[in-house]
């Protein structure tokens, strides 16, 4: 097993990591919230990691919320990287964005529908930067180890993947926790994303928003856990029910807090 390390966190090693940040920036005020929250359960001894987007350039409808965009989202994420100290996670759509995300970022992160995309997999090795790279929900997880390699041969980068669930017919999700293992048994460190792996991604004619299931996030995040996950992916809000994206899977801080009480016993 490859150790990892982001900042001053050692994935792969013992104590899981948890990786948490809202869907995507609505505004500052929001994202120091969260920030205050994660520093302060950093500051407890949990290893922390913020997730931060910018973009969703993936919305089910071109009338979604994306995001700010790249200057003022990446303006915030490095004033918040300065002011609370976190390590910070960052996904990329495309290979312009590269160059700036890198020199803030701790981590890059592959979207799961971009995982095959080889030259965005390839230039994101070459930032230096730890690469994440979520499993498509297309993807078999022994394909997933072909991925990394486009990373790794590009500079040999650290990667990391993350199981998200995978497509079962059209309105649904399943997790398959042995994809877990399998990655891992390729020498990755694997994340296992909570909240993403239980939407229900629309299915209805002319749907445009995706739904899902909160009450499974907890449970599953311990079993991935049990199966040798070396941490846990979660998106969390201060608000949820009124999110502007993923409000039925965002954790609110004291869900959250659960969760990771719950996967650390273990």
């Amino acid at each position: 097993m490859k150790k990892i390390r982001i900042a001053d966190i050692d994935i792969g090693q013992g104590q899981p990591v948890f990786v948490a940040g809202p869907c995507v920036i609505e505004d500052r005020s929001m994202v120091e919230k969260t920030a205050g929250f994660l520093r302060g359960m950093r500051d407890s001894g949990r290893k922390i990691i913020m997730k931060l987007s910018y973009d969703k350039a993936n919305r089910t409808s071109i009338d979604s919320f994306r995001g700010p965009g790249i200057k003022k989202g990446m303006d915030i994420i490095s004033g918040i990287k300065k002011e609370y100290g976190l390590p910070v996670l960052v996904d990329v759509h495309c290979r312009a964005d590269l160059e700036l995300v890198a020199g803030t970022a701790d981590c890059i992160q592959i979207p799961a529908f971009l995982c095959r995309q080889t030259d965005l997999l390839v230039e994101a090795g070459k930032t230096g930067r730890v690469v994440n790279i979520k499993k498509g929900q297309f993807m078999s997880p022994w394909a997933m180890s072909l991925q990394a390699e486009k990373v790794l041969k590009a500079t040999g980068a650290q990667v990391i993947l993350t199981e998200r669930g995978t497509s079962f017919g059209y309105g649904d999700l399943v997790v398959d926790m042995r994809s877990l293992i399998i990655m891992r048994e390729r020498g990755y460190p694997v994340l296992y994303d909570a909240t993403h792996s239980q939407q229900s991604p629309p299915a209805g004619h002319g749907a445009g928003e995706t739904s899902g299931k909160r009450e499974f996030i907890i449970p599953l995040a311990k079993a991935a856990r049990s199966v040798g996950a070396d941490g846990i992916y979660c998106e969390i809000h201060p608000d949820p029910a009124n999110a502007k994206s993923d409000r039925d899977t965002q954790l609110d801080f004291g869900e959250f807090e659960n969760l990771v009480d719950e996967v650390s016993k273990m």
